[in-house]
């Protein structure tokens, strides 16, 4: 029956997956970076970087349209800071680009070997600004355009952080002046240098990729066969789940999951919930009442069945014992022939009383067990109150644990869950 169930589920979910045009996985992230750069030509004669320079940063928004292919729109702003042996200067670099992002561990399946790494690859174009502090005509932001391609590795840390690593490469058109600012660019390089990209940077970062959403995954590490293995392993612990639940523990025809009294006697009459039918309210199951002899033996009928059998000796004697479950206050059905020789007696006897002593095994908690053996006498009190004995006749109380058997032994422990009588 579960093999067909999961076949049955492997094909819904396929199918599920396959037709569903909005796939279960996060779309939203923020890129934070930061690290080193290095500008490459062009520069005035004398003035130029270290290798590497100090300090760049980028902050960018993403959107992912599938596992696959994404956008992303971002801005960076790098310090162009002179060498110790150049000639002195600083400038300010601004960019803000729009990419696109592919993923290369959709592209190349990395999710059949790895769920921890990824690499993303992004080009695009954008607006720069280079702003030189020296005091000349070039003191304005040098507005150009660029292109921009890169690389980005990433560690995922878990569900809503990976941290990445990048290389990027910008190349720029429309340089009115060297990165230094010094002087126009057309006396620093030739006219056929000035024609397409030049003034190129290199940046290098490590940072953070934060997602953002409400589903387990973001499209970087989804994959389509792990979300039909994580649907086919969550329908298959719900088919567990009814499995178990459809146990009947206690065979009265009520599961488990439904049961409120899942150790009441198989046969025993139960309602839509499990619990023990009480017909007449007075606090006592139903099959409890029903076990008990409701006509009680005459003297005539005793001394035909024992020959003047003596009652009160075999009572005093402890071989009239009511004996329970385990752990449990309800007698056993087959033992409550001694509440009914009980009964019997004090109604034959009606100027007589009872003491009802309780006694659990040795297993468990010491102070628990003296409790249960109270509720244990108390139960069959209740049981005789039910069938006509005046309650101010009967006085209970907790005998606690009988360590007079062997614990070992599970027969000598049943022998001792029980409840005896003594007669007043």
């Amino acid at each position: 029956m579960k093999n067909i169930l999961l076949c049955l589920a492997i094909a819904l979910v396929t199918i599920a997956i396959q037709a569903q045009d909005e796939k279960d996985y996060n779309r939203w992230s923020i890129e934070l970076e930061a690290g080193a750069h290095k500008p490459a030509t062009p520069f005035t004669p004398g003035y130029y970087t270290t290798t590497p320079g100090l300090w760049q940063g980028g902050l960018g928004v993403r959107y992912m349209f599938n596992e696959k292919f994404g956008a992303k729109l971002d801005f960076g702003y790098n310090s162009i800071n002179s060498a110790d042996n150049s000639l002195e200067f600083e400038s300010e670099y601004y960019r803000a680009n729009l990419q696109a992002v592919v993923n290369l561990g959709s592209v190349l399946n990395f999710r059949n070997w790895t769920n921890s790494f990824n690499v993303l690859i992004h080009g695009g174009f954008g607006y720069s600004a280079n702003k030189p502090s020296l005091p000349n005509e070039f003191s304005s932001a040098d507005q150009m355009l660029n292109l921009m391609a890169g690389i980005t590795p990433q560690i995922r840390l878990g569900n809503s952080v990976a941290l990445t690593g990048d290389l990027s490469v910008l190349g720029h058109v429309r340089h009115s002046a060297p990165w230094d600012g010094a002087q126009p660019l057309n006396t620093v390089v030739s006219n056929n240098q000035l024609r397409g990209l030049n003034g190129y940077i290199v940046n290098a970062s490590i940072g953070l990729t934060l997602y953002l959403g409400e589903k387990d995954v973001h499209a970087d590490w989804y994959s389509e066969e792990a979300a039909i293995y994580s649907e086919l392993k969550d329908l298959d612990g719900r088919i567990s789940k009814i499995e178990t639940d459809l146990i009947d523990t206690d065979q009265d025809g009520v599961p488990d999951y439904l049961d409120r009294e899942p150790n009441t006697p198989s046969g025993a009459d139960v309602d839509t919930k499990g619990r023990a039918l009480d017909t007449n309210n007075n606090g006592i199951p139903d099959y409890l009442e029903s076990a008990l002899d409701a006509r009680y033996a005459s003297k005539a009928d005793l001394e035909k069945v024992g020959g003047g059998l003596d009652m009160k000796k075999l009572i005093d004697a402890g071989y009239v014992n009511v004996y329970f479950r385990f752990n449990s206050d309800e007698p056993e059905v087959y033992s409550l022939q001694a509440v009914n020789y009980l009964i019997t007696y004090m109604k034959q006897n009606p100027s007589a009383s009872a003491e009802l002593i309780g006694f659990a095994d040795e297993i468990g908690n010491a102070q628990y067990n003296l409790q249960l053996s109270e509720r244990r006498a108390n139960k069959v009190k209740e049981l005789m109150i039910a069938a006509g004995i005046d309650g101010n006749r009967l006085t209970t109380r907790g005998g606690g644990e009988d360590t007079s058997v062997n614990k070992e032994s599970s027969n000598a422990r049943q022998l001792v869950r029980r409840v005896t009588f003594r007669l007043n």
